[in-house]
C-alpha cells in the first residue's frame, strides 16, 4: 500500500531557518565545550610541562 504524498518544495525552504538555528546551536555547545577544554588545560596545567616541551 502506497503513501500519497505531495512534494512542496516551498515547505523545504520554509525549514531551512530552524535547521540554521539547531546548527547555530549546535556550533555554540560545540564552541563552549572547547572553550572550556582550553581553560581547564590552561588552570591545571603543570609548571613543568613547559620545560619538556
Amino acid at each position: 500500500m502506497l503513501i500519497p504524498m505531495d512534494f512542496q518544495p516551498i515547505h523545504f525552504v520554509e525549514n531551512l531557518r530552524y535547521m540554521g538555528i539547531g546548527m547555530l546551536g549546535v556550533f555554540i555547545v560545540i564552541g563552549v565545550i572547547a572553550g572550556l577544554t582550553i581553560l581547564l588545560n590552561s588552570i591545571t596545567k603543570d609548571k613543568n610541562d613547559d620545560e619538556r616541551a
